[in-house]
């Protein structure tokens, strides 16, 4: 028995709540949306370390999973800024020099058999201006 000029968001007598309805399919969506929005700042530390060494890289993994199930925000700070950090690659270099320190080793004269060849070592030519000793300014 409600007068028909009620406004619309009151709900009839006989029906559904339609405003009830589509608040909550409202806060469904803003639910997910939050959400999705909470995981890709929680895993842009892992995103922006995913360019760079496999270490660092998994350092970053880790520490962004103990910052999800401590709630400790610290650990996560510290990810972020070891994303942020270029770790300089020595790994390369010292590889490098590692593999020309074994050719070199694998080079040497002797190694397989072959005789090492007896050549005297070369005689410096003296000069009379060696022998020559400078006056002295005391």
């Amino acid at each position: 028995m409600a007068p028909h000029h009620l406004p619309f968001f009151l709900a009839p007598g006989s029906g559904t709540d339609t405003l009830m309805v589509v608040m909550g399919i409202f806060l469904i969506g803003t639910i997910l949306w939050v959400g999705t929005l909470y995981w890709k700042l929680h895993s842009l530390p892992e995103r922006m370390a995913h360019k760079s060494q496999k270490l660092q890289f998994e350092l970053v993994a880790v520490l962004g999973l103990i910052s999800l199930f401590t709630h400790m925000h610290i650990f996560w700070v510290a990810g972020l800024l070891l994303a942020l950090i270029d770790i300089p690659d020595f790994g390369t270099p010292l590889r490098s020099i590692a593999d020309s320190v074994e050719k070199i080793a694998d080079a040497t004269p002797g190694q397989d058999g072959t005789p090492i060849e007896d050549t005297p070592a070369p005689v410096p030519a003296a000069t009379t201006e060696t022998t020559r000793k400078e006056p002295s300014h005391a």
